[in-house]
């Protein structure tokens, strides 16, 4: 499981670090890169409820093989791609993959560890695998693209992806739920219809002009289709996101603290990758090592949260490590036109432990504030609030920098400035995530935690 989450995880961040190339490869602006990113994030997003449900249904390990055997495929063509508008389509197909393995992932690592205290430590390693293999991600993409092309930011997958599938097939056992609900397909389509218009209206806000009917008729349409979601949610009798879920106050804010971290400082690499290399002229691999020392930190915290959560409270971690990625972030702004990198590293630990505490106490209290038999839907709503996040906060922040496009002989200063924006928008929706996390996963919801057959919920 933590095989197949690193390299999830590590084609987000190794493709930042690579974005530069890529536009410079296939002739494409930061609006273009954007989606990029953005293609993989929304289409996995926007399946991985569904997947959780064909999970529950089918097999989670049937369905965990399939996605490894999607997103390998897919990693192939997206380094054949030699259009943007071809690489877009081939992440796209690779987020489909990654949803498969994102919704299952969690729910095989319950079934495999009943044992509270096992899982704990199963959890603390995933955790420290997701926050790892982001954060080393830019470090690996500048290495494989200053040494052999960006292309082998997607190659290196196929042969993780193929020892992957091998060790799943031979070693991860079958489960399922027998209660699962069909799918939810007119959920689906207003949710991924929603997410699309919403990013979409977000990153062409600056270029086409935020009056424009274009743009005004995108967010009305995405504010629409997101409030049909919930309605079609509310209505059916078998919603991919069964409002239900919600009156558990820890469950709402593992949600809502995921969708912080994620649309705060998660979002915010692409632009200081692009920061990094477009402005203070560092080559790909300088750029992804400027975050090696701050990884180290980070594993070494995750590693130790395990520990650490027997004796304190998971709302306090959850909440704790979004305030310092909020101030880690605020830390950033430090950066100039014509500073050096080591003026980054600061703010980049601080958010870094931060994201060590955070990482396997939320997932911890999306997993157990749910029946155990639902683990597969509720990683799968988990993973759907951290990648729309991300989606959204890319194209979000990114509506905070300046039109003007650096890629192309756009002002420097003015895309630090805007830089400064955005992280400053990040740290508030970090802080706001901390809080809203104090106020939902309290202490007196210790024993909500530790009993999750008492959330109240209908999988029929």
């Amino acid at each position: 499981m933590c095989t197949a989450t690193a390299i999830l995880m590590l084609d987000i961040a190794v493709v930042n670090t690579a974005l530069p190339s890529i536009g410079e490869d296939l002739d494409t602006g930061i609006g273009g890169l954007q989606w990029v990113v953005d293609t993989y994030t929304l289409a996995l997003a926007a399946v991985v409820l569904t997947a959780g449900s064909l999970a529950d249904r089918f097999g989670r390990r049937r369905v965990f093989a399939s996605g490894l055997v999607v997103f390998t495929v897919a990693s192939g063509a997206c380094a054949a791609a030699d259009s943007i508008e071809l690489l877009h389509a081939a992440r796209a197909v690779q987020g489909l993959g990654a949803a498969l393995l994102f919704a299952t992932s969690l729910a095989l690592l319950a079934d495999a560890f009943p044992d509270e205290r096992q899982r704990t430590a199963a959890l603390a390693a995933y955790g420290a695998t997701i926050g790892a293999s982001f954060a080393i991600g830019p470090a690996v993409g500048g290495v494989l693209t200053t040494a052999l092309g960006w292309r082998w930011v997607f190659l290196v997958n196929i042969p993780i992806g193929v020892a992957a599938l091998a060790v799943t097939l031979r070693q991860v056992r079958e489960s399922r739920d027998p209660r699962a609900p069909r799918v939810d397909v007119p959920g689906l389509l207003s949710l991924t219809s929603g997410l699309f218009l919403l990013v979409f209206g977000l990153l062409r806000g600056n270029e086409d002009g935020w009056g424009s009917g274009v743009i005004v008729a995108a967010l009305a349409g995405a504010a629409a289709l997101l409030v049909a979601f919930v309605v079609i949610e509310a209505r059916s009798t078998h919603p991919m996101l069964p409002l239900a879920l919600l009156r558990s106050r820890a469950f709402t804010g593992a949600q809502l603290t995921a969708f912080a971290i994620s649309g705060s400082f998660f979002a915010i690499y692409l632009y200081c990758s692009i920061y990094l290399q477009n402005v203070l002229g560092l080559s790909a691999i300088e750029a992804g090592l400027v975050f090696v020392p701050s990884t180290l930190v980070m594993v070494v915290v995750s590693g130790a949260t395990a520990q650490l959560s027997q004796r304190v409270h998971p709302g306090v971690l959850v909440s704790g490590g979004l305030l310092l990625v909020a101030a880690g972030m605020a830390m950033l702004t430090v950066a100039q036109v014509d500073s050096s990198w080591v003026v980054l590293l600061p703010g980049i630990t601080v958010a870094l432990i931060g994201t060590g505490l955070f990482n396997p106490s939320v997932s911890a209290v999306a997993l157990n504030s749910v029946p155990a038999e639902q683990s597969g839907l509720a990683a799968g709503i988990n993973d759907t609030f951290r990648q729309a996040g991300i989606a959204i906060g890319v194209a979000g922040l990114g509506a905070l920098i300046p039109t003007g496009d650096l890629l192309r002989g756009g002002s420097a200063g003015d895309y630090v400035n805007g830089m400064h924006t955005a992280l400053l928008a990040g740290a508030v929706l970090a802080a706001s995530g901390a809080i809203a996390g104090a106020l939902l996963i309290r202490r007196r919801d210790a024993e909500e935690l530790s009993t999750p057959a008492n959330v109240a919920f209908d999988a029929d």
